[in-house]
């Protein structure tokens, strides 16, 4: 039996660090990026060829907060079939790399979402790398959209469950006013990525659990204390702290353009990261879903209960792409790398993830002129095509 001969993806324009250059061919061993060279390279006319047809090829998006799509809900049902089909859906918008995302919910349900994100890695479901716990140890002053009746302290179980060895990336949104400095640490030594959200902390309370061990804020400037002139808050504890990372939904809904240029110019580069906080919506042709028993429904964009609560969003990455660069006012390559190099360095993918280099998994989004996704391919396998 013979190995399969290489793939080199050929006539499409490679994002890099200063924009799109053409005359490059990708070429593609097993799951993983072989090397990139000059189309006429020899090694390009002995493998098998893909033609992009001149669109531009990019790294893989990877999106750390992923409620839904496909019309599933993972709070629903998490198993490995809804996992599935979330995953199916964004990979419709480019994302090659997703930590699906458990709201607000009992710990037999945490139990549950730990154990079928376990199982998906296991059984190789395509774009799944880790669970984003978003709760229950949050504070009802900033609950937003999550039902304040399930918040809690956590317990030794809680902080067992989360620290034990599971097979992907495990990110925590927790508020630092709920969870003491020794729980914060105990789990980031466990390896557990500790994020603030949904918090009323103020700025000391805050820069002391950024000393424990918290690594990032979950969808900046929602859902927490604002920055003031004598209290910085939980804004200013982020946009001062040179180490950690920031969400960003892209929306154009959940953060005024002008604030997002403020937060990518106060960090250093790298550690504004975009994200979807996506529902249900994304990817399907049914605008309404039920969370909380409550009926939310996406209009223009806008994901909200009958009260006017914003309740995660519609955004898919390509469109929060699209947003960085025709909203913000961002460069395509940077925007790109807000949706892969950055993400992955935030989960400690950085070696392996987001960025199209020899080594590098065979994760592409491969755009039109319009920024629109053509394909997608996630590790070597085209799972996506318009």
């Amino acid at each position: 039996m013979t190995s399969q001969a290489p793939l080199a993806l050929v006539n499409g324009r490679v994002l890099g660090d200063h924009g799109p250059r053409e005359g490059l061919a990708v070429l593609v061993e097993g799951s993983c990026i072989a090397a990139i060279l000059a189309q006429d390279d020899p090694r390009v006319s002995a493998a098998r060829t893909h033609d992009l047809h001149g669109h531009l090829l990019l790294p893989g998006f990877i999106d750390v907060q992923v409620n839904g799509g496909g019309g599933l809900l993972f709070n629903d049902a998490p198993t490995v079939e809804t996992l599935r089909g979330i995953a199916a859906a964004h990979a419709r918008f480019g994302s090659t790399g997703l930590l699906p995302t458990l709201i607000t919910d009992t710990a037999e349900k945490m139990h549950a979402a730990l154990d079928a994100v376990d199982a998906a890695i296991e059984q190789g479901v395509p774009g799944i790398l880790g669970i984003h716990v978003e709760g229950p140890f949050l504070a009802s002053a900033r609950k937003g959209i999550h039902d304040a009746s399930l918040f809690r302290h956590p317990d030794a179980d809680d902080i067992a469950m989360l620290a034990a060895k599971h097979r992907g990336r495990v990110m925590l949104t927790l508020a630092p006013e709920q969870v003491s400095a020794d729980a914060i640490r105990i789990l980031a030594e466990a390896g557990v990525i500790v994020v603030a959200g949904h918090t009323a902390a103020d700025y000391a309370t805050t820069r002391a659990a950024l000393d424990a061990g918290v690594r990032g804020f979950t969808h900046l400037y929602n859902a927490m204390t604002p920055l003031t002139s004598r209290e910085p808050g939980v804004v200013g504890a982020a946009l001062d702290d040179p180490h950690s990372w920031c969400g960003l939904i892209v929306d154009g809904h959940h953060v005024h353009p002008a604030a997002l240029r403020v937060a990518i110019a106060a960090k250093p580069r790298g550690k504004c990261v975009l994200v979807t906080d996506a529902m249900p919506p994304v990817g399907s042709d049914k605008p309404e879903y039920v969370l909380n028993g409550q009926t939310i429904v996406a209009r223009d964009g806008i994901c909200q209960s009958n009260a006017g609560v914003l309740a995660g969003s519609a955004l898919d990455m390509a469109t929060g792409v699209r947003n960085l660069v025709d909203m913000v006012g961002l460069p395509l390559a940077e925007a790109s790398r807000m949706a892969s190099a950055y993400p992955a360095a935030w989960i400690g993918l950085e070696r392996s993830h987001g960025r199209l280099a020899a080594g590098y998994r065979a994760d592409f989004a491969v755009l039109d002129n319009t920024l629109h996704v053509r394909e997608t391919w996630i590790g070597g396998q085209r799972i996506h095509r318009a």
